[in-house]
């Protein structure tokens, strides 16, 4: 067996960066930039108001001085002229400063009669005005790579940006193998299952930026699973789940005649972890068993995905906290506990659950990370560091 570090480097071997497509900015969220955006405009495109007021001159202002309002200035209308020494004009938040004003009185600040202010005492003494470009200049940029957030979209789309380009989302093809599932809905005799490895892994592969594909189940013969992977075969990736374990009725690699990387890893869950290449496609074969299916997509898929978006080929981070429980001494395969993240006493806290059985989807549900323990890693007490992946 090799260790989880040489598995994930294996599997990253295989891929490379897809391709890009430029797509409308309304659609760029969660997408990932695959060229630098160039700003076209600056912003503020011009010294605009910070707040509600009076655009002065500073040299007027003092207790009692009157001002002459000559205009107003809103938000998108400009006021077209411009002031002198005892002039005002009304503006409002993300109007343009009127030429001649290098200040903002604020409204409160003030006394209106008319047409006419009067200038209170102890006025605020900040000039509130936003100096053009203030935020971005002309040719700022937000550099690629990077998974595009809330946030980023609104700054591109400030910058006068229409269109970007991202990498186009990978296509993962998920074949569930064996005689022993059934689809969710379906009526199952005694001796059969559910399939949820596949639509756990669909919904894990999408919300990391790739299209997860549910191809009809392989049945447990060779022109059933030659027929499922040949609809596969289009995907950037394939992921079969099921079918990696030695044993007489497992035929992936049989019918695949899989062009294969390794075979078998030392981590729990997930032994029976394979990859390498059908044809030209890279394929990653997962455990059958639930859980296992669920971690092992969690520590390879994911790096995969980040991998063929061009986000760079590392694992996944992990984080330090402090251990919510006694544990007994590791045995000679990595561990990746489903465990509990919660702040405990004011201390962030990672508890491990009891059961750890590789079946238990229960469990797993309500897990929200993953607790690493290194090979042969000796007991630890409550409030010992530890390790962990985020879920």
């Amino acid at each position: 067996m090799i260790t989880v570090a040489q598995a994930l480097s294996g599997v990253l071997d295989l891929l490379t960066p897809l391709s890009t497509e430029v797509i409308p900015l309304a659609q760029a969220a969660g997408r990932t930039l695959a060229q630098d955006a160039i700003a076209k405009r600056e912003q503020p495109p011009f010294a605009s108001s910070a707040m509600d007021g009076y655009a002065v001159i500073s040299a007027d202002l003092h207790t009692g001085a009157k001002l002459q309002v000559i205009g107003e200035a809103a938000a998108g209308t400009a006021f077209q002229g411009s002031i002198t020494s005892g002039q005002c004009t009304r503006i409002f938040t993300g109007a343009p400063v009127p030429a001649g004003a290098d200040r903002i009185l604020i409204q409160e600040d003030t006394t209106r009669d008319g047409d006419q202010i009067t200038v209170s005492d102890n006025i605020d003494p900040k000039s509130y005005i936003r100096p053009a470009g203030g935020d971005f200049t002309v040719g700022a940029r937000i550099s690629a790579p990077r998974v595009l957030r809330a946030s980023d979209v609104a700054l591109l789309a400030s910058m006068n940006i229409a269109e970007v380009t991202v990498t186009r989302k990978p296509q993962i093809a998920l074949v569930a193998t064996g005689d022993e599932l059934v689809m969710p809905g379906e009526d199952p005799k005694a001796s059969q299952i559910i399939s949820s490895n596949n639509f756990g892994l669909k919904a894990l592969v999408e919300a990391h930026g790739a299209v997860g594909r549910i191809l009809p189940i392989a049945r447990d013969t060779e022109a059933s699973l030659a027929g499922v992977m040949e609809l596969a075969a289009s995907a950037d990736l394939i992921v079969t789940l099921g079918g990696a374990s030695v044993g007489d009725h497992d035929l992936v690699s049989k019918v695949t005649g899989l062009d294969l990387s390794f075979y078998k890893v030392a981590m729990r869950p997930g032994k029976p972890l394979m990859a390498g290449k059908f044809g030209d496609t890279p394929m990653l074969g997962l455990p059958g068993n639930p859980v296992s299916s669920m971690v092992c997509g969690q520590i390879f898929l994911i790096p995969a995905i980040n991998a063929m978006l061009g986000l760079g080929k590392a694992a996944l981070p992990r984080e330090v906290a402090s251990l919510g429980r006694d544990l007994s001494q590791n045995g000679p395969r990595s561990h990746f506990m489903r465990a509990e993240l919660a702040v405990v006493d004011g201390v962030q806290t990672c508890t491990p659950f009891q059961r750890q059985d590789s079946s238990l989807l229960s469990v797993l549900s309500r897990a929200n990370c993953l607790m690493v323990r290194d090979p042969l890693e000796p007991a630890k007490k409550a409030g010992a560091s530890v390790e962990f992946i985020r879920i």
